[in-house]
């Protein structure tokens, strides 16, 4: 009986392995690009579990273990970029230095929950340049009017339908717009953040809607604005930097996209997931908060923060404009193939980069 679901489990594996390297971008595909962590714990437990049970004079005992092998191998490679066995893509930064930092706190509040008192006292606990949060309505905008007093600039879109977005900035917004740029209730926003120095750097703040069956169907409309953003900035010279909640993991093949088109950092790579969702449920949680940057920072450092009553933990990365030490840090690189699945994507939902707001321009 054992050996009968062992052999079971090993197809499922597999399955749930292959399934995904379908370009297919209906949800019950692109879902599966998020557990790939729990999957390659997956396939080490089978692996064991098949050395234990399985009577290797056999054919398919050799069958197999190869399938456990294969998908562990797989799965491995998408997820050791995101541990400590993987060289940083993103340098430590030599010093502080205040007038070039900047630090940002992303903050998905989840709309129901009302522990607004532990979101102001963590900004109060890390004093972040900007504090951007996602979900917000109109409640949440009223309880958060205290934070005002210190963070003088901002930009504000409450809604109702979990896709509000506001952001509050100690340091100058200046060319700011908020834009609808693939579905008519998912905003976005942007802006030039003027640092301490007068340095300026364009941010786009991304809360795109996730592929699940209570949301898109399919994941195209998420894919179409987070890489219609990239390639807005994929030839830009200023410091740019992209956050928010995008609702796809770290390790999937439309994140790996975008790094590649749009030529950003990812200060996670070599430092570790920082897995921010789900918050209540330790066995199933995925990096959807994101931060990449240009070439032109290097890292001060990276946070994962305490729960607040969100289904979501926050995210304080700390960056230093430092142009000279971080000249030779280099992303990923597009091949043709790369440009044109991106323009696939974008032609979709009829999306082109003059779409997007390009702040200083």
């Amino acid at each position: 009986m054992m050996v009968k679901l062992l052999i079971a489990l090993t197809y499922l594996l597999l399955y749930v392995t292959l399934l995904p390297l379908w370009r297919h971008n209906a949800w019950w595909v692109r879902g599966l690009d998020f557990p790939r962590f729990q999957f390659m714990l997956l396939a080490f437990a089978m692996l064991v579990a098949e050395f234990i049970l399985l009577d290797f004079s056999d054919y398919e005992s050799w069958l197999m273990t190869g399938i456990a092998f294969g998908s562990l191998c797989y799965h491995a490679g998408w997820i050791i970029p995101y541990t400590r066995l993987f060289p940083v893509e993103v340098k430590q930064a030599r010093r502080r230095e205040l007038q070039n930092q900047i630090s940002i706190l992303t903050a998905n509040v989840l709309t129901p929950n009302r522990n607004t008192a532990g979101l102001i006292q963590m900004v109060s606990q890390y004093e972040p340049d900007v504090l951007v949060t996602l979900e917000t309505d109109k409640w949440w905008e009223n309880q958060l009017a205290v934070l005002e007093t210190y963070y003088r600039h901002t930009m504000k879109c409450p809604l109702d339908n979990r896709y509000g977005m506001h952001v509050y900035s100690k340091l100058a917004l200046q060319d700011t717009a908020i834009q609808y740029l693939v579905e008519p209730d998912v905003p976005s926003m942007h802006a030039l953040v003027v640092l301490r120095s007068g340095i300026k750097v364009r941010v786009h703040f991304l809360h795109p809607a996730p592929p699940s069956p209570t949301e898109n169907l399919k994941s195209s409309e998420r894919d179409a604005e987070l890489l219609v953003v990239a390639k807005s900035v994929s030839d830009e010279i200023s410091p740019i930097i992209v956050t928010g909640d995008l609702n796809d993991v770290a390790w999937s093949a439309t994140t790996r996209l975008f790094r590649k088109i749009s030529g950003l950092l990812d200060p996670r790579i070599g430092r570790g997931m920082f897995n921010t969702f789900h918050a209540s449920f330790f066995f199933a949680r995925w990096p959807l908060d994101h931060l990449f940057h240009s070439e032109h920072f290097t890292l001060i450092g990276i946070k994962r923060l305490p729960y607040f009553g969100s289904d979501h933990f926050p995210m304080l990365v700390e960056l230093l404009y430092d142009e000279k030490h971080g000249a030779d840090q280099e992303g990923l690189q597009p091949e043709e193939k790369d440009l044109a699945w991106a323009e696939s994507k974008m032609d979709e939902h009829d999306v082109e980069e003059e779409d997007v707001h390009e702040p200083g321009k």
